[in-house]
């Protein structure tokens, strides 16, 4: 029986969400030390364990079928895969950053700086499009320490929450591209492997709605249940069960996260009691 290989980074910042990922999706695997592959248990799947900057080669030589790996690290290196899902973790932005020192007040200051880079290719194609003529230094790790020892006048690198280049003196004035976690693939899969793919595709899409929504059970008087009823939906209708007093009933639907707390705000200014909240594992539609 064929076997999906998947490629993941073997450290970094996307090991773990990637790991946990497969665990959500009920896929069991072996994580040994210093493991460079391992095959799941109860899926045809064949984990790699590699390095980020060497998984958009390796997806686009066939070695690995399908890969999780950051946006920013695939559109760097211009390898002809595809873009099968994007996987909500991993979250940062490719920006430029100067020292705190430095005046900025448009994009045009920086023509003529030096700019320290890991991802020459998208600094460059950004710098096109904007008509900006810089040098850009391409360095590999401890980017942000090129201003203060006086290989660039600035740097373009990755940003999450922004505290490494608060410690080396740096303050973000452009963003380049929004990134995250991407699940790609090789381009040219046999059949059987596309198989595979759309199965694991079909759980972590139902993993991701779950993450994103909640669960909620609230007590409802029934000269109230139309009003809340009409507010709040769910994802086709609520559910609406008796309860053991006759005056209320039980309604159960699923909110999305990022709306939660002002919908409970409303309801229960709308009058629902009790309400209750709960996580959901998984969401199949």
């Amino acid at each position: 029986m064929d076997k999906l290989k998947i490629a993941i980074q073997k450290s970094g910042r996307l090991y773990d969400d990637s790991i946990k990922l497969l665990k959500d999706c009920s896929i069991e695997i072996n994580i040994g030390i210093d493991k460079l592959k391992t095959t799941a248990l109860n899926f045809p799947l064949e984990v790699l364990f590699l390095r980020d900057d060497d998984i958009p080669q390796y997806l686009e030589d066939g070695v690995a079928d399908i890969g999780i790996v950051g946006k920013n690290v695939l559109l760097e290196k211009r390898k002809k895969v595809k873009i099968k899902e994007t996987l909500g973790f991993g979250k940062c932005r490719l920006s430029i950053a100067v020292p705190k020192s430095l005046s900025y007040k448009r994009l045009n200051d920086l023509n003529g700086k030096r700019i320290a880079t890991s991802y020459p290719f998208l600094i460059k194609e950004f710098f096109i499009k904007k008509s900006i003529n810089a040098d850009i230094h391409e360095i590999s790790g401890a980017v942000e320490i090129a201003p203060g020892i006086g290989l660039a006048d600035c740097i373009c690198d990755l940003v999450s929450s922004g505290s490494t280049l608060f410690m080396n003196g740096l303050k973000e004035v452009e963003t380049i591209l929004q990134s995250e976690a991407v699940l790609a693939s090789n381009i040219n899969l046999i059949y059987s492997k596309n198989i595979i793919m759309d199965k694991l595709l079909f759980r972590i899409r139902a993993v991701k709605k779950a993450k994103n929504n909640k669960y909620i059970l609230l007590n409802v008087p029934n000269d109230r249940l139309e009003k809340i009823i009409s507010y709040l939906p769910g994802i086709k209708s609520p559910v609406i069960l008796p309860l053991a007093n006759s005056e209320c009933s039980s309604v159960h639907s699923v909110v999305n996260e990022n709306d939660f707390w002002g919908i409970v705000e409303n309801l229960k200014s709308l009058g629902a009691q009790d309400i209750l909240v709960l996580p959901i594992e998984k969401i199949i539609l």
